[in-house]
C-alpha cells in the first residue's frame, strides 16, 4: 500500500475479479432455468458477457474522463436521467418487467434508467456540495436544491414501483450529505424522516408489506412470500464449510426463484461454500477500504465527496443484498454489484468502478509518480491520459471574497459610530483639515528641495525634507558637495 498508484491497482483488480466471479456464478445458476425456456444454456450467459464487455469498455472511456469535464456535465446528465424516468412511465414507452414499469426494449435490449439516475445524482450531487463547500456555506445551500432533486427522483421511481432502488437512492443522498458535513441533528432529522417515509412505503403496497411481514414471521406463509428466504437459507445450509462443487447445486432447479439475480450469493454458498461466501465479503470489504482511502488522500474536495459516496453506496447495497439473503433484512430486491444477473446494472456499476479509479489517480502520490514516467506496463498499454494537479479556481476564491464583504460592510458603520478616545459620550469624530504646515509639506514632497522660508502662522522655520531624485540628480548632488569643500570642481556650493 507504499506505492503511489497501490489504490488503482487495487480497484481495477477488485473490479475485474467480482466481474469473472459473476459471470462465472450466472452461467452456473442460470444453465437449468435457460434450458427450459430458450433450449440453451448460454442464453442468459451471453447477454450478461455482452454488458460485461459494455461495461469494461465504459470503464476504460471513465478512466480517460477529466475531472473538470465531469463536472461541467454533471447537472445535463441528471437532467436527462430525469426525462428517461418520466418516458418510462408512459405505457407504450416503458415495458413491465416483474411487476416494475421500469424498463426500455431496444432491439431486444433491455435498459434501466434509474442505474443511470443514480449514478448522475451522485456525480451531481457531489460537485453541487463541493461547489458549496467552506464555513460560509448556510444549511438552506446545502440541502437545496439537492433534497427536493432527489425526492422527485424518488417519487418517480416508487411509481414504477422498485423498492430496490429507492433504496440506493436513499443511500445515496444521506451518504452525500453525511460527508459534506451536515450538522449532525440536522442529518439524524433527515435520517429519522426517511426511515419513517421507508415504512409507510414498506406498508402502503401489497408487495412489500407481504415482504415484511414474512421478515417477522417467517413461518406463516411457507409456500408464499417468504418461500425464497427460506429456500436461500436451505441453499446455505447445504453448502456447508466447502461447498458442493461448481456448478453443483440444488436449489437452481426450480427450487430457488431468481437464483441468477437477487439470490446468487445463495448459489455461491451452497457450491463454493461457507470459504466461498467469506472470500466475495472479503472483496468487498477490501472495496470499501480502498474506497475511503482514496477519498481521504484526494486533494479535490469534489473527487473526495464522490469518491466516498460511491463507496458507500456500493457496499451498503452489497450489505443488503448479502443481508437479505441470509435472512437479516427483509426482502428488497437489490442485486449484488457486478455478481448478479443483470446487464445495466453491470454496466453501470462498471462505470462506477471507473470513476473511482479515476479518481485514484488524482491523488497527489499518483499524479507526481505519474508524471515522474512510473506509469507501469498497464498505464503504457492502456495508453491512459495522465492527471491533472488540483488547483484552487478562482470561483471558489472570488466566492470567498464575496463571502468576507458583507461582513466588512456591516463593521464600516460600526468603526465610523465610535467614540473617540479620550472623549465622553457620544462624539463624532470631525473631518480633518490639513494644517498650513502640511500643505507646506505636501509640496515640499511633489517637487521642492532645499530650504523653505518661514510661512506665516507658522512660528518657525523649517527644513523641507529633500525628495528622491534619480541617479543624475544624486551624481550632481555629490560633485556640488566636493566643490564647497575646496577639492577639484568647477562648481561650488550656491546659496
Amino acid at each position: 500500500m507504499a506505492r503511489p498508484l497501490a489504490s488503482f491497482h487495487l480497484v481495477v483488480t477488485i473490479a475485474v475479479l467480482l466481474t469473472v466471479l459473476g459471470l462465472v456464478m450466472v452461467l452456473s445458476s442460470s444453465s437449468v432455468g435457460a434450458v427450459a425456456a430458450a433450449g440453451s444454456a448460454y442464453g442468459l450467459f451471453t447477454s450478461q458477457v455482452i454488458f460485461a464487455v459494455l461495461g469494461m469498455v465504459i470503464f476504460y472511456i471513465a478512466l480517460q474522463i477529466p475531472v473538470r469535464l465531469m463536472r461541467r456535465f454533471a447537472f445535463p446528465a441528471f437532467a436527462f436521467s430525469v426525462v428517461l424516468l418520466v418516458l418510462v412511465l408512459i405505457p407504450g414507452i416503458g415495458t413491465v418487467s416483474q411487476g416494475t414499469r421500469g424498463w426500455f426494449v431496444i432491439a431486444g435490449i433491455s435498459l434501466q434508467p434509474a442505474e443511470i439516475a443514480k449514478i448522475t445524482l451522485a456525480v451531481w450531487g457531489a460537485h453541487l456540495l463541493a461547489s458549496r463547500r467552506g464555513e460560509n456555506s448556510t444549511l438552506r445551500e446545502m440541502l437545496v436544491p439537492l433534497v427536493p432533486a432527489a425526492l422527485l427522483v424518488t417519487g418517480l421511481i416508487v411509481l414504477q414501483p422498485d423498492l430496490g432502488t429507492t433504496v440506493s437512492i436513499v443511500i445515496i443522498v444521506i451518504a452525500l450529505l453525511w460527508f459534506a458535513g451536515l450538522p449532525l441533528k440536522v442529518f439524524l432529522g433527515i435520517v429519522g424522516t426517511a426511515a419513517t417515509l421507508a415504512v409507510i412505503l414498506a406498508l402502503t403496497a401489497g408487495y412489500r408489506s407481504q415482504r415484511v411481514r414474512a421478515f417477522f414471521n417467517p413461518g406463516d406463509d411457507p409456500q408464499g412470500a417468504g418461500y425464497q428466504a427460506r429456500q436461500a437459507k436451505f441453499s446455505l445450509a447445504d453448502g456447508g464449510l466447502w461447498g458442493r462443487g461448481l456448478g453443483q447445486s440444488r436449489a437452481k432447479w426450480s427450487y430457488l426463484p431468481n437464483a441468477h439475480n437477487d439470490f446468487i450469493f445463495a448459489i455461491i454458498g451452497e457450491e463454493l461454500g461457507f470459504l466461498g461466501g467469506v472470500a466475495v465479503i472479503g472483496l468487498f470489504g477490501l472495496f470499501a477500504y480502498v474506497g475511503l482511502r482514496i477519498a481521504m488522500r484526494s486533494a479535490d474536495p469534489f473527487l473526495r465527496l464522490f469518491t466516498a459516496t460511491a463507496t458507500t453506496w456500493i457496499i451498503g447495497q452489497a450489505f443488503i443484498n448479502i443481508g437479505y439473503v441470509v435472512g437479516l433484512l427483509p426482502v428488497t430486491g437489490l442485486q449484488l454489484p457486478l455478481v448478479s444477473a443483470g446487464g445495466t446494472s453491470t454496466a453501470t456499476t462498471l462505470l462506477m468502478f471507473g470513476l473511482i479509479a479515476n479518481a485514484a489517480r488524482h491523488e497527489p502520490e499518483a499524479i507526481a509518480a505519474l508524471h515522474a514516467g512510473q506509469d507501469g506496463r498497464f498505464a503504457r498499454l492502456l495508453r491512459l491520459r495522465k492527471p491533472e494537479a488540483y488547483r484552487t479556481g478562482r470561483s471558489s476564491a472570488a466566492r470567498t471574497v464575496a463571502a468576507r464583504q458583507p461582513r466588512a460592510r456591516a463593521a464600516a458603520p460600526e468603526r465610523s459610530a465610535r467614540p473617540a478616545s479620550g472623549g465622553g459620550g457620544s462624539r463624532t469624530r470631525k473631518p480633518q483639515v490639513p494644517n498650513e504646515r502640511q500643505r507646506g509639506a505636501a509640496q515640499d514632497r511633489r517637487g521642492s528641495a532645499g530650504r523653505t522660508e518661514p510661512r506665516e502662522g507658522t512660528g518657525r522655520a523649517r527644513r523641507a525634507q529633500p525628495a528622491r531624485e534619480p541617479a543624475r540628480g544624486r551624481q550632481q548632488t555629490n560633485r556640488t558637495t566636493r566643490g564647497s569643500n575646496g577639492r577639484s570642481g568647477e562648481r561650488g556650493n550656491r546659496r
